[in-house]
Formats: structure tokens, sequence, C-alpha cells
């Protein structure tokens, strides 16, 4: 009990700190300026969805393809580089994963405001913490790509081993075994890989930023 008061009381000092001696500068160059630099909208693409379901793979071909066909300035984050760097501390438990998302998404916000595509791939199960993200920049700048595919076909791809070793106990707190995903309610894009391959499902993402203005077609993309 005494830890928890001390722990409380030094949140409350920390937040009373920031409020009164933390005053954010106001940036001279605007979003809006860098984003007509590189000839884009600056958005962040987010694949969620469960281990196996195919979000690394198809967010890598998307970045391919805003590369070479519309000279995109992209960044991609994907949640096993960044638990190998940034996020090293943290574990798999509810608070850490909270934790890793909040992170992730005041990183996305950075690359954002610089004026890039941004492009990650995390599980992020859970809508609180999806939604926090969202809630971090200008409405229509968080494109949610929920990567639907049965856990029953991701168990049976199970590219790292880690469903069998979830099912035998050797680890815990597992999406989709024994810690859950929230299936996303309204995504922007919704990919369905048990039926469709991954460049196809490349493509649909492709096809909704040229929709939405947010990259376009030039004299050497036509």
């Amino acid at each position: 009990m005494v830890e928890f008061d001390e722990t409380k009381n030094r949140i409350t000092e920390l937040n009373f700190m920031k409020n009164k001696y933390i005053i954010p500068h106001n940036h001279t160059v605007s979003i809006q300026e860098r984003g007509q630099i590189k000839g884009h909208q600056p958005v962040i693409l987010w694949f969620t969805g469960l281990s196996g379901s195919g979000k690394s793979t198809i967010a890598n071909i998307v970045e391919a393809s805003l590369l070479e066909n519309f000279n995109a300035h992209t960044t991609l984050l994907d949640g096993d580089n960044i638990r190998t760097g940034l996020n090293n501390d943290l574990g798999f438990s509810l608070t850490d994963r909270k934790e890793n998302i909040r992170r992730i998404g005041e990183v996305c916000k950075l690359f954002h405001n610089a004026g890039l595509i941004v492009i990650t791939a995390f599980i992020s199960p859970l809508h609180e913490d999806r939604d926090t993200v969202r809630n971090l920049l200008p409405q229509g700048h968080f494109i949610e790509i929920f990567v639907d595919c049965p856990l029953k076909v991701c168990e049976g791809r199970d590219p790292k081993g880690l469903y069998k070793k979830a099912r035998a106990g050797e680890i815990t707190n597992f999406t989709g075994i024994d810690s859950l995903y929230e299936i996303p309610q309204n995504p922007e894009i919704s990919l369905d890989t048990s039926k469709q391959n991954a460049q196809t499902c490349a493509q649909q993402v492709i096809e909704y930023l040229l929709k939405k203005k947010i990259i376009k077609t030039n004299d050497s993309t036509k």
C-alpha cells in the first residue's frame, strides 16, 4: 500500500511539473508545408491483425510500391523491430502492451509531422489503444487497416512458431490464444488474407490512397 501511494504521489508530482513548466513550442513550418515538399499527404497506415495474418508482408509491399511508383517518402515501423530497440524494456503484459502502442503512436506522430507516409505493422489488439493513436492526428490522417485472417489460418501458418509455443504454455499473454484481440469495428480498409494474396491486398491499399488523393499519379507513373 505504501509503494502504491508513493507511485501515485510521484505521478501527481510529475503532472504538476509538466503542467507548470512544459510549454510546447509552435513551429514556423507547418505539417502542410512539409507535406507539399514531399508531394503527398502525410498519413499513418496502421496495419492491425493477429500474428501470422500478413501485416508485415503487405506493409513491405505497400512501401516498395509507394517508393517505386509514386516516389513517396515513407518509413516502416514493425512490431519486432521496435521491440529490439525503442521498446526493448517492455514485456507482453496488458500494461506493457499499452505502453508499447503509446510510444509507437508518439513516434508515428513525429514522422507524420515531418511529412512522411508512416506505415506500421503491429498486432495492437485493443480498440482503445488504436484510437489513442488516431486521436493524436488530424481527422483523416490515421488509416486503420484490418488484416482480417481467421485464427485457425494464422495458427496454421505460424511462421515464427509462436502459436505452437503458446499452445504448449511456453508463451503467455499471446494474442488470440490467452490474450484478447478486439476486431476493428470501422476500419478504413479491410483485407481478407485468407482469400487474397499479399500483392492483391497491397494494391487495395494503393487504390485507397489514390482515391483519397493522399498520393497521386504523375507523368512518370501513368
